[in-house]
């Protein structure tokens, strides 16, 4: 069976990305920043599923180009269409489905290959598979709509704390067959950088047996300034 794994991603224009990052960092920072994030995820998730797609963002040639040269023929691409996020996703499992699909979001540098991999297995007795992230929000969904499409895009307010917990509800008055993955985490804000670097120094030490390899956001992270006085903005 054809298993699915998709990107949302963004061409990393200073000014267009992690742009609450760039309130405390600067907007060619966070570019690059976030220019690291990519780089690590594609290269991480590049043998992921039968099938990957990087679902890009805007959907314009410098976009195309820019993200042909960085899967290296890994990925398809897939033009995000101009909409809200929740229609976004919506018409992206649409495209890719009705077999078992993962969508994973660009914000969570460190995120291990092997929780894609879970999901896509758990979508063989699963209709819906959620990451929940720290911050309330979600770093993967994954759908198996052969039973039905699941009504969880319309009406869920995106990019908010709310966003796993409305989705929950919605899957369960839908009596949709959920199952949850560990929890993890986006990098959204400026004190998100501490706990990044921190948790970067952690890894080597990690109990885990698959580390996730974020070299390019290391390197990233190395050119900005102290992030110690980020977080409260001194």
């Amino acid at each position: 069976m054809t298993s699915t794994l998709g990107m949302f991603v963004k061409y990393p224009e200073p000014g267009r990305v992690k742009t609450r990052l760039a309130s405390a960092i600067g907007d060619s920072a966070a570019a690059t920043l976030y220019r690291g994030f990519l780089s690590d995820l594609i290269q991480r998730f590049g043998a992921t599923g039968t099938r990957r797609v990087l679902a890009y963002s805007p959907a314009d040639a410098v976009s195309r180009e820019f993200f042909e040269q960085q899967s290296a023929g890994r990925f398809e691409l897939w033009p995000q269409p101009d909409a809200d996020l929740g229609t976004r996703m919506r018409l992206f499992f649409e495209a890719f489905g009705p077999e078992p699909v993962v969508l994973i979001g660009s914000d969570s540098p460190t995120l291990p290959a092997g929780f894609a991999t879970l999901a896509l297995s758990m979508l063989q007795t699963a209709d819906v598979v959620l990451g929940p992230a720290t911050d309330g929000g979600l770093y993967l969904i994954g759908l198996n709509q052969q039973r039905r499409a699941w009504p969880i895009f319309d009406g869920i307010d995106w990019s908010t704390s709310r966003v796993l917990g409305q989705v929950v509800r919605r899957l369960q008055e839908n009596r949709a067959r959920l199952k949850v993955l560990p929890l993890w985490y986006d990098i959204d804000e400026p004190a998100d950088l501490d706990f990044l670097r921190g948790h970067l120094s952690a890894l080597p030490f990690s109990l885990e047996e698959a580390l996730p390899d974020a070299s390019a956001t290391r390197a990233a992270l190395e050119l900005l300034p102290g992030l110690d006085v980020l977080a409260d903005g001194r």
